[in-house]
This record gives structure tokens, sequence and C-alpha cells, in this order.
């Protein structure tokens, strides 16, 4: 069972996976802005537009942590609500004023076809099962409804590949233990990013899960990738 100041494990059980975000809240968004070098908000950035937001859209930002994704998305003047299975993530956001709810990816605590649009930053990867939660979000998203997912992938270049992967598993952990208030939970990053599937074949479980017009574009040279998709209308 996860403790403060442990790590979950690949088989991403949801109870040690909430333990560990509880236990990495406090420094959260300050240890994301190092490990990435600051590109963490451009890729908020670039996932708010590639939603095509518009004012008074409902916005479900699933996986939210702290909400700072939540508050970006918001800038479009869609409402946005954050939903997390951290509470302790979302207590640590509480001063962002955004609307908050916890829920679980794989029974989210909305009903169906109530929102415009969805978005999962750098928690799908997170998720016990991530291919019900891919047809979870479906149900609660509206017919005609956008998705956009975006998370860690696999970098195009073969030899930035290979530099990269020798950051995720050395360097990172060692940044980590620096800023973060649970650096054993980054040793749990680097190995589910690595373990996470390519830009292909995640499209193709999107598609599974009932997602149409699927794509993506990478950021940062593959590091990070933006996968969309629109519930069909039958």
């Amino acid at each position: 069972m996860a403790a403060h100041g442990s790590r979950a494990q690949l088989d991403k059980q949801p109870h040690d996976v909430a333990s560990m975000f509880d236990g990495v809240a406090k420094r959260y968004d300050l240890t994301n802005t190092v490990l990435s070098f600051g590109q963490d908000r451009g890729w908020r950035r670039a996932t708010r537009d590639a939603l095509a937001l518009k004012p008074g859209e409902a916005v479900l930002d699933l996986a939210a942590g702290t909400g700072v994704s939540t508050e970006e998305l918001g800038r479009s003047g869609a409402w946005c609500v954050a939903t997390d299975f951290s509470k302790g993530m979302l207590r640590a956001g509480l001063s962002r004023g955004v609307p908050m709810i916890a829920g679980d990816a794989m029974h989210l605590p909305y009903g169906d076809d109530v929102f415009d649009a969805a978005t999962i930053s750098f928690g799908l990867r997170n998720v016990a099962d991530h291919n019900a939660g891919l047809a979870e979000i479906l149900r609660v998203v509206r017919p005609g409804g956008r998705l956009v997912v975006c998370e860690f992938s696999t970098p195009v270049f073969p030899a930035f590949r290979t530099v990269y992967m020798e950051y995720l598993m050395k360097a990172l952990p060692a940044v980590a233990r620096t800023v973060s208030s649970n650096p054993d939970a980054y040793v749990y990053l680097a190995e589910s990013i690595r373990a996470w599937p390519d830009q292909a074949e995640l499209a193709r479980r999107m598609q599974s899960a009932g997602w149409g017009r699927v794509q993506w574009r990478n950021l940062t040279g593959g590091i990070v990738t933006l996968h969309s998709a629109v519930k069909p209308v039958y």
C-alpha cells in the first residue's frame, strides 16, 4: 500500500497512484517546470489551442492535479471543471478558484453526454485500465464533442530518443531528489513513460474505445504528443 514518500508500481492500482500523487502535491507544479525545462507551460497552451474551446462550453479537465491546466483552459472563456482522484492534489490547488471534483477516470461522477469537450494531460498513462478510461470519457462527452490527450510519447528521431531515455532513467530521478517532495514517485514516472505505447498504438486504442477522427501532433520532437479525437454522432 502506497504512502507519503512512496511510489506506485506499473500495475497502477488506483489507491497506490492516488496516494503517490498526494505525496508529491505540495511541490508538484514546481517540479514539473524544472524537469521539463519550462516546456510544460507551452504544452498546456498547445492543449488549449487543440481543443478549440468556445466561451460557455462545458469542459472536463481530467487528471487535472492542482488545476494549473484547468486555469489555462479557462482562458478560453469555457467553463472548466478539474477532476482528479488525488484529493491531495486538488487541495493543493484550491487557491486557483476553479471548480474541482474528486473522481476516478474509470468511474467518472458525471452523467452521459454532459461535456462539450474533455482533455487529460499526463494522466491517461496513470489510469489502471486506460482503455476503460477512454471509453468512460467518451460516455460523458456529447456526440460531436472533442477530446485531446496530452501525454508523454516516443521521440521521433532515434538519436534523440536514446538521449531522452537516458535522461528519463538516470537524470530525471536525480533532479527530482533536489526539488520534489516525493522523489521516488519520479522513478515511477520514468518507468511508466518508457512502458507507454507509441503514437500510432495509442491512436488505435482511442479508436477501439469508440473515438473517431483520431489524429496526433508531436510536440518537442515527440517527447509529448497531442492526440485529438471526436465522439461520433450516431
